[in-house]
């Protein structure tokens, strides 16, 4: 994992705003994710993916698990998921956490690709 900062997402004409991250990926699948306090994402099973994942966290704070290791996250914090790490956000017991994330891969979405 990465740990960045909001300013390190930018976008250049086109490009989407991890390229600079993630040169050779695309922007194929996201959301906007609301956890209660406390909460653990995926609980109880592992959770990898063969493509790099990025949580922008909007509000609170807990910490991220990577491969069964805590680290700390608040609002502002921009974490890059490497391809295979194990993986999940913990909401702290009074500051529930709102993550945009989004998936970086080889293709673009099918809605992005030409017609």
């Amino acid at each position: 994992m990465k740990r960045l900062e909001l300013r390190d997402l930018r976008a250049s004409g086109t490009a989407h705003v991890a390229h600079a991250l993630c040169p050779e990926n695309y922007i194929f699948k996201g959301g906007l994710s609301f956890h209660r306090r406390g909460f653990r994402t995926h609980d109880g099973a592992e959770e990898k993916h063969p493509y790099h994942e990025v949580f922008v966290i909007m509000q609170g704070r807990g910490w991220i698990e990577i491969d069964g290791h805590r680290q700390p996250v608040s609002a502002g914090d921009v974490l890059l998921i490497e391809p295979g790490e194990d993986h999940h956000l913990v909401g702290d017991p009074e500051h529930p956490i709102i993550n945009l994330w989004f998936d970086l891969g080889a293709e673009p979405h099918e809605a992005q690709r030409g017609p």
